[in-house]
């Protein structure tokens, strides 16, 4: 059982991410400041954020659906990777690591998730 969500090793490694793809995004030009960097960044630091307000909740269910909105923007995150490889804003090869990244993610969120359904 875990005291804090900083031990679950599914926010730990969201969180770890969530850094990478803020600085993935640092270079991207002042115009993606409230567009693509603005988004890419919510939605990634989203993951984390969810994970950890789920941990605080008392219910099972409760805790389910804050895990489901973690696993949304994971899959709204890989979105914007595969969107910004695309216009030319992201390393190919950087950005395909943090869409595998995430993927093993959900995969973990789908695991807790099946767990307290």
């Amino acid at each position: 059982m875990y005291h804090s969500f900083t031990e679950m090793p599914v926010w730990q490694n969201a969180n770890k991410i969530a850094v990478e793809v803020f600085n993935l995004t640092n270079e991207l030009p002042r115009s993606e400041d409230y567009g693509l960097t603005s988004q890419i960044r919510r939605s990634s630091n989203g993951v984390a954020s969810n994970i950890s307000e789920g941990f605080g909740r008392k219910t099972n269910k409760d805790k389910v659906h804050f895990y489901i909105m973690a696993r949304g923007s994971a899959f709204e995150t890989q979105n914007h990777l595969i969107y910004g490889t695309k216009v030319g804003y992201f390393d190919k090869i950087k950005a395909q690591e943090l869409e595998t990244n995430y993927s093993e993610l959900i995969f973990e969120l789908n695991k807790l998730i099946g767990y307290l359904g």
